[in-house]
């Protein structure tokens, strides 16, 4: 029988998002990947054309899709101030890079690359208690519209 190592986050993380937008922000180039189904969401959402959604806001690298970033901040363009918070103008159809984070696989490798993203995150390790297993599915989730698809 093969035992399951428990990863090292195992009771669990902490996280609140405080609207505080530094998972969206520059100061570096980024990439906020999107999938054909998140693009028709937006779109819809928007009142836009598939079409026009690409023209204004999504560029093509190499065989993906990504949000264009504001040139200046390298901001996302759906992130807008309101008040002393950012937020997300698209929010209800955020892309699933968006919806899971900070539980990447990369934040998550070790306690120390967890605590590093914290640094410029200050939801982490405050707020909501996640369960391992919460995280486990979170990081592995590709696709949050086939419940949504289910609901209309």
């Amino acid at each position: 029988m093969l035992l399951k190592k428990t990863p090292w986050y195992g009771a669990g993380l902490r996280f609140k998002c405080t609207s505080c937008g530094n998972c969206c922000s520059g100061p570096g180039e980024g990439f906020i990947w999107v999938a054909q189904p998140e693009i028709e969401f937006i779109a819809d959402f928007l009142n836009l054309s598939t079409s026009q959604l690409h023209q204004q806001y999504l560029r093509r690298v190499h065989r993906r899709t990504t949000i264009v970033e504001d040139p200046k901040t390298k901001d996302c363009v759906f992130l807008k101030k309101v008040g002393d918070k950012k937020l997300c103008s698209i929010y209800p159809v955020r892309p699933n890079q968006c919806r899971t984070w900070p539980f990447w696989s990369s934040n998550l490798k070790t306690a120390d690359d967890w605590n590093m993203a914290a640094q410029d995150c200050p939801g982490m390790n405050c707020g909501n208690p996640y369960a391992s297993e919460e995280i486990e599915a979170l990081k592995k989730q590709t696709c949050w519209w086939s419940d949504h698809h289910e609901q209309k």
